[in-house]
């Protein structure tokens, strides 16, 4: 278990700017400092901040049909999404270094032909540290992402604590949950669009079972001509024991900030540790798959 220091965690709740990657990152950075002049070490922003959350769009599909008018839609989005890594990974990285945070971003993440939803992790000094990638994309998101495998259950040992991050409805797995429980996740970062009711009490059962702060960040996007968002948000800050330090906010951007003290997670653990003590490993077993699956494995002499 960790022994580290109380520290200021922020979560963010905004918009990319709409089809601009360049200027949605220019806004990270402006939200990122604003976190750091607050004395937050560590920030989260929301699911696919960078490369956008396209809600409502079809992108032309129907069962066995798909129209070029959907295409041109896909190519557009596409092209707004970011390799990792690369120019905008080192945009991302300074935005880090010059408000001394950690810093955890939902992207859309460009690799070869595929889209994958995909969270980055970045250190104060601006370094890359990891990514997840979405395990299972939800409904009409399986159109225009892949899915990522068992390499990138990412968590981190960072001086803030153990760091990774658990997408949207990857919540609602909890096999997927327990493989992170298991590797001693402390700082749950939950980077979503569910703007539902639902999504606090999932929350603060998550915090609950886990026994680890839970800090989900929600996008906040205006609906263009209507009075009612696209997304409403809904970010929070929750302890171990469930109890909610920040949030819910509705209907606005906002940047919530709690004291984060490591201390609880141990005195939560005392009582539930389901990954150990709290665990019957000789009822039930979860094996995890963590090595990359390539469609194609080239092997043999390179020239």
């Amino acid at each position: 278990m960790s022994a580290h220091s109380p520290f200021l965690a922020a979560v963010v709740q905004a918009s990319p700017v709409v089809s601009d990657t360049g200027r949605t990152i220019e806004k990270l950075a402006a939200l990122a400092a604003d976190c750091g002049s607050r004395g937050a070490k560590l920030a989260i922003f929301p699911e696919a901040f960078i490369g956008g959350y396209p809600k409502g769009s079809q992108f032309g599909v129907s069962l066995g049909i798909r129209t070029p008018e959907g295409r041109e839609q896909f190519r557009a989005y596409f092209d707004g999404a970011i390799d990792v890594s690369g120019p905008a990974t080192e945009r991302i990285g300074k935005a880090a270094l010059n408000s001394r945070l950690h810093l955890v971003v939902g992207v859309i993440e460009r690799y070869g032909g595929t889209l994958y939803c995909t969270v980055l992790f970045f250190a104060p000094s601006g370094e890359l540290l990891g990514k997840h990638r979405k395990l299972m994309p939800t409904a009409l998101e399986r159109v225009i992402w892949g899915q990522g495998d068992g390499s990138t259950l990412t968590v981190l040992e960072t001086p803030l604590g153990k760091l990774g991050a658990v997408i949207c409805w990857e919540n609602y797995m909890p096999l997927l949950r327990a493989a992170m429980y298991a590797k001693g996740i402390e700082l749950y970062c939950a980077p979503t669009v569910d703007d539902r009711d639902s999504w606090l009490p999932t929350m603060q059962h998550v915090a609950c079972e886990g026994r680890c702060f839970v800090l989900s960040a929600c996008q906040f996007l205006p609906s263009e001509g209507a009075a009612v968002p696209l997304i409403r948000g809904g970010s929070c800050i929750v302890n171990p024991f469930g109890r909610v330090l920040a949030g819910p906010h509705f209907g606005g951007e906002t940047i919530l900030t709690a004291e984060i003290d490591p201390a609880e997670i141990t005195r939560g653990k005392f009582d539930l540790d389901v990954a150990g003590h709290y665990a019957r490993p000789d009822v039930f077993q979860l094996h995890v798959n963590e090595s990359p699956q390539p469609s194609v494995e080239l092997r043999g002499h390179q020239p």
